[in-house]
């Protein structure tokens, strides 16, 4: 199956306020995947990075909407980065002939904490940024994700961005990490499947598995897929792994 050109839709004035459309040329599955991309929310990697995956899910039937959002340096930051999150997703709503009746994320490294943290949004109080969500998210797929973000600002990885992201460390912004953590949301109303490879040199393993360790004693469903590679290639459509995360895709997806 192949895939049509993708289109391109602004949910907002500044110029990282965009995602694009990959629609099946063909026959489409039911719902939508929702990719956020990596990068320690910073400017290095945007969107074009999961280009590929948008194009690989697009040709298997699924409609794929790859988010752009305002990153460290470019506007990014507490709160913008997750109002961005939110509003790109919420934007589904606004387009003609888009099934929104299940949706399911799918975040690479600093993608895979916007991905998980927007599953949460129902949890957010009034006035939180990304509250009242327009869109429910039925899954997530967390690729190497952030997971953890307290334990990432205290670790110091990727060179303190998640320190960056916030504005401060958790002990100084406590009201802040509360709302954007997913770790703190749990449970939330939604599937998470964390996928991550011991030897990931970038986003440590144990992310993954304090999450789905903390959300299981909650009751929520949460899974940990560990695969073999490294840090990128969970969210390489060429590498072996990635039958492997397909499958699990089709199930978050209902159709397994």
């Amino acid at each position: 199956m192949s895939e049509t050109s993708p289109q391109r839709h602004f949910y907002g004035s500044d110029p990282s306020q965009f995602a694009d459309l990959h629609l099946p040329a063909g026959q489409r599955r039911p719902g939508t995947v929702v990719l956020i991309h990596g990068g320690w929310w910073g400017p290095q990697f945007g969107a074009d990075n999961l280009d590929g995956v948008a194009a690989d899910l697009a040709r298997r039937g699924w409609v794929a909407w790859n988010i752009e959002y305002r990153r460290l340096g470019l506007g990014g930051g507490y709160p913008s980065t997750l109002e961005d999150a939110a509003a790109a997703i919420d934007h589904l709503a606004t387009l003609a002939d888009v099934d929104t009746e299940r949706v399911v994320t799918v975040g690479h490294s600093a993608g895979g904490h916007l991905a998980t943290w927007a599953a949460g949004r129902t949890k957010l109080a009034a006035g939180a940024p990304g509250a009242q969500p327009v869109i429910g998210i039925a899954g997530v797929m967390s690729l190497a994700g952030v997971l953890d973000l307290g334990a990432a600002a205290r670790e110091k990885i990727g060179n303190g961005a998640a320190t960056e992201l916030m504005g401060g460390d958790p002990d100084e912004l406590p009201e802040r990490y509360a709302v954007a953590d997913p770790l703190s949301q749990v449970p939330i109303p939604a599937a998470v499947c964390c996928v991550h490879a011991q030897a990931d040199d970038r986003v440590p393993f144990a992310q993954s598995v304090t999450y789905v360790a903390a959300a299981r004693a909650t009751g929520q469903y949460a899974q940990l897929l560990e695969v073999g590679g490294a840090h990128f290639s969970v969210a390489d459509t060429t590498a072996p792994t990635w039958p492997t995360i397909i499958k699990k895709l089709e199930e978050l997806m209902g159709a397994a």
